[in-house]
């Protein structure tokens, strides 16, 4: 795929992750404790070669998105910076012994479920437990503050997971 069809597809993935989540994801909420977060799928799901820089720039674009849509002053880009930072560090703690192939993505068809649900479920729990932190400014109450970030984490890596097994691949393309 030529680099300008690369950029038209993310720029695609950035709309469809940032209109599905404030059209429809947003207003669900779990027990009134957890709410969903599907947008750090387009974080979370970015190609493995993605340089940093442009990890950082958009992992700020889609939080200021979501700053904007739902008025909250920057979290959603704080955590979103966050998150985008932390990728290339956890990508590399769970790299495999051959290393990655340059066509490999985040994909639990061609990584494998254990590889996955690791790599999703450490970089979500970062990303609540900074989201959530910094949304109360202070540790006042940690207990109901971690039962929100739990039940965030549950209810955003099932969503996660549910877009991979629908709209990833199952074989990997030969380009």
């Amino acid at each position: 795929m030529s680099a300008l069809g690369e950029v038209l597809r993310q720029l695609l993935r950035f709309g469809l992750y940032a209109g599905v989540q404030v059209l429809l994801v947003g207003q669900l909420s779990l027990f009134g404790l957890g709410w969903c977060l599907l947008y750090l799928g387009f974080i979370l799901f970015l190609p493995l070669r993605t340089p940093i820089a442009v990890l950082l720039l958009l992992g700020f674009a889609m939080g200021l998105a979501m700053d904007i849509s739902y008025n909250t002053g920057g979290l959603h880009a704080a955590a979103a910076v966050l998150l985008a930072y932390l990728r290339p560090w956890v990508l590399r703690l769970l790299t495999p012994r051959d290393g990655y192939d340059a066509q490999d993505t985040v994909n639990v068809h061609q990584m494998g479920w254990q590889w996955f649900l690791v790599y999703l479920l450490l970089l979500v729990s970062l990303h609540h437990l900074a989201y959530f932190f910094l949304e109360l400014g202070s540790f006042q109450h940690p207990l109901r503050t971690l039962a929100r970030v739990g039940v965030s984490i549950l209810f955003t890596s099932t969503a996660l997971l549910i877009v991979q097994l629908l709209f990833f691949p199952v074989r990997r393309s030969r380009s």
